[in-house]
Parts: structure tokens; sequence; C-alpha cells
């Protein structure tokens, strides 16, 4: 089991990485795009700039929530293919675990 702490991001949290690096045993941040709404594609270049933040400290970045699904998936509006690609896209910019 890794530790890991939840980290709202750069400009969003009062905790600092530098701050959280102090805590023994936490290993991970649990992070997102915050400002990304549902069914927006997560870019590369977005997703690194947080994994260079986290990588200055460290920590790995294992644990990413939020990536929301759009509503028209959900109650399956005819919009609802594209943005199950944006998802699945999405998916696939993220860093593989490990």
């Amino acid at each position: 089991m890794k530790m890991t702490w939840r980290w709202y991001g750069e400009g969003n949290d009062q905790i600092k990485l530098n701050d959280i690096k102090q805590i023994p045993g936490v290993e991970g941040i649990v992070w997102a795009l915050h400002d990304k709404m549902p069914g927006e594609v997560w870019q590369p270049d977005e997703i690194a700039v947080v994994k260079k933040q986290l990588d200055e400290y460290g920590f790995n970045m294992d644990v990413v929530e939020s990536v929301n699904v759009h509503d028209d998936i959900k109650i399956g509006l005819p919009t609802r293919d594209q943005y199950i690609e944006n998802y699945k896209q999405t998916i696939r910019n993220l860093p593989p675990s490990g």
C-alpha cells in the first residue's frame, strides 16, 4: 500500500507540495485537472505540467480523480459517442502508473 495525499493543484490548494513532502510516508499525490469540464480531453501537455510539479518533490501520480463522465454519456444522447471518444483519449493521455 502506498500512502497518498489529495492535492488540488497549484493555485487551488493552500497546502504546498513542499508541506506535503514533510509528512512521513507520503509517496504520491491524488490529483486532477480541476479546470477541465466533463467531456473535455485532458491534453498531454497539461498532464505534463502536473507531472513536472510532482516529480520535483519525488511524488508519484498513480492516483488521478475527476476524469468526469459527461452527462450525455449517462443519459444516452446522440452526442455520447464523441464524449466517449474524448474520455478514452484522456485515459490514453494519462501516464502509466507504477
